[in-house]
């Protein structure tokens, strides 16, 4: 690219955003979003981007129609505003569980997201620990996902005495991810064999693949949304003879009663990202949060000039 790096931080996650800046040594684009009576918005970007190689930082929150709504203005108005390319940064990616069609007449709503992106007039998608890896494919533009293993592994393994513990994935369906952490500590893992009815986010354990007897469980997903999931895990590997609890996430979506769970159960402690904006009220003791900024960074620096992402996988 022969224009310079802007970087513009949407409503969602104004911290990431400057925290990547801080990591670049720019500062942010200035640019204003306004919010009218009639629940209309407008962005206005408010430096110059002609031929600018421009980065828009918006992962997936509450509110979450308004965050989709406000990235896809914002990606047009750089279109029209005669930026050389558009990429759109969203760490958590929006409606990444709709992945497939697993009942009649409903939208596969990640692959709509995707469709919305290339639209508005984005160039590139860069997100992180995509729930499904199917959902990278629903692209038609160049897609760079991050992986934040090595983050949670690095800290895991310089704050804890891992000779005792064991990895365990909440659901079969994530035993291939939970793999890459127990590869990279090379600790075993277990997994929990659970059924869930309905849409009711209650799931229930039936069986145990794996060992956690007298052992410390590293409960590990990539996201924890009502915390259902891994407060049943939770009490399932303790009647099964685990000595603690304790868990990793990559999204910190802890929406609902979530938080309140997590702080009134058996979990020593939890490790997250900041992928998703945690506000103080969510911030409780048990919670330890990691950041994913000059991993971020280093990927625009990359897609900038033109050298290896993947090599960031390592």
């Amino acid at each position: 690219m022969t224009g310079g790096i802007k970087v513009i931080g949407g409503s969602a996650h104004p911290q990431l955003a400057e925290d990547i800046c801080k990591h670049l040594g720019i500062d942010l684009c200035r640019s204003e979003v306004v919010r009218f009576s009639n629940e209309n918005m407008m962005v206005q970007i408010e430096e110059n981007v002609r031929e600018a190689d421009v980065f828009v930082i918006q992962p997936s929150c509450t509110p979450v129609s308004d965050g989709i709504v406000e990235l896809l203005i914002t990606i047009d108005a750089l279109k029209h505003a005669s930026a050389a390319r558009i990429t759109a940064v969203l760490p958590y990616f929006p409606y990444t569980r709709s992945d497939k069609k697993d009942r009649p007449r409903i939208s596969i709503t990640a692959r709509l997201m995707a469709d919305l992106l290339e639209t508005a007039g984005a160039n590139r998608v860069l997100t992180m620990d995509l729930h499904s890896p199917q959902v990278q494919g629903f692209f038609r533009i160049p897609a760079d996902q991050l992986i934040a293993t090595p983050i949670v592994c690095d800290y895991l393994a310089a704050h804890r005495d891992l000779s005792d513990y064991v990895l365990v994935a909440g659901d079969v369906g994530e035993s291939k991810d939970v793999g890459a952490y127990a590869n990279r500590l090379n600790l075993p893992m277990a997994i929990v064999d659970k059924r869930r009815d309905g849409d009711d986010e209650n799931a229930r354990a039936t069986n145990l693949i794996g060992d956690v007897e007298g052992k410390t469980a590293l409960i590990i997903d990539d996201e924890i949304a009502s915390g259902g999931t891994l407060i049943e895990a939770t009490r399932f590997v303790l009647e099964r003879g685990a000595r603690a609890v304790e868990s990793a996430c990559v999204h910190p979506v802890l929406s609902g009663k979530a938080v309140d769970r997590i702080a009134s159960s058996p979990i020593r402690n939890l490790v997250v990202t900041d992928t998703l904006p945690l506000p103080p009220e969510k911030r409780i003791e048990k919670i330890q949060i990691l950041s994913v900024a000059r991993l971020f960074a280093d990927a625009i620096r990359s897609i900038h000039d033109g050298t290896s992402v993947s090599r960031l996988f390592r």
